[in-house]
């Protein structure tokens, strides 16, 4: 008997910069800080219905393989999001205490 070898998959691209489940708008980012706060990937996929548990696996699996580059690709888009938002309060103090209320209820 003959088995047939199924092609490596990929389960994450990189589009301008960015991170993505393999053909879909779910950023690597909101997988990898799903589950480093503590969620199952059932539990992810149960949260993002366009994911199969498979994609969840593969992107966790990117994740640890990748982890030191993850954790800095996440930083930085941490440090980008500090950055838009200085910008925000300074530019327009009313909508950002607007945008902070609304938050906090």
């Amino acid at each position: 008997m003959t088995l047939a070898i199924t092609p490596i998959k990929q389960y994450i691209e990189q589009r301008n910069e960015s991170y993505w489940i393999e053909g879909t708008r779910i950023s690597l980012d909101s997988v990898v800080y799903s589950f480093l706060n503590g969620e199952t990937p059932e539990s992810i996929a149960q949260n993002f219905p366009l994911l199969s548990l498979e994609q969840v696996y593969g992107a966790i699996v990117f994740y640890l393989a990748n982890r030191e580059m993850v954790d800095a690709y996440l930083k930085e888009g941490e440090a980008e999001f500090k950055q838009l938002q200085q910008s925000l309060r300074q530019k327009s103090p009313l909508l950002y205490q607007q945008l902070i209320t609304a938050q906090s209820r």
